[in-house]
């Protein structure tokens, strides 16, 4: 499947620009048919399937001093959040302060380390950029 919108609430708003674009264009479709056809743009059989993608967990608040563990440049992570700036729908911008420095160099006759990073994560628990090999930057475990 490709990327999906950030929200739900950001698809039901693609396909309300879908329908009234086509009604413009002279082609009424219904809202259930909007909606349907966004979520096989985005490699969803229907939109049940795109709904139940998002699941049904409340939206995560993060706060200063929170621990989280997962993923940075596909290398494991615990850390403690230094800052929080809500961002949107879901999305922060968080500052993070590793535990154990971060190499974040994959060739093996050089290393990197990071002590610190910002990153905006998603409501998902991941970054939009990614990696050369299409790996969001930062997975968090929720």
């Amino acid at each position: 499947m490709t990327n999906k919108p950030a929200s739900i609430d950001a698809a039901k708003k693609q396909a309300k620009l879908l329908r009234n674009k086509l009604a413009d264009d002279g082609t009424a479709i219904s809202h259930s048919k909007s909606l349907e056809l966004i979520a096989q743009q985005y490699g969803f059989r229907d939109w049940n399937s795109l709904f139940a993608d998002y699941g049904n967990r409340p939206k995560r608040n993060w706060q200063v001093g929170d621990i989280v563990s997962g993923h940075y440049l596909s290398q494991p992570f615990r850390a403690e959040i230094l800052s929080v700036t809500r961002m949107g729908d879901g999305w922060f911008r968080l500052t993070f302060k590793f535990d154990e420095p971060v190499d974040i160099i994959t060739f093996e006759s050089w290393s990197a380390f990071r002590q610190r990073t910002t990153q905006v994560i998603g409501p998902d628990g991941m970054t939009r950029e990614k990696t050369s090999d299409g790996r969001p930057h930062m997975v968090l475990e929720l």
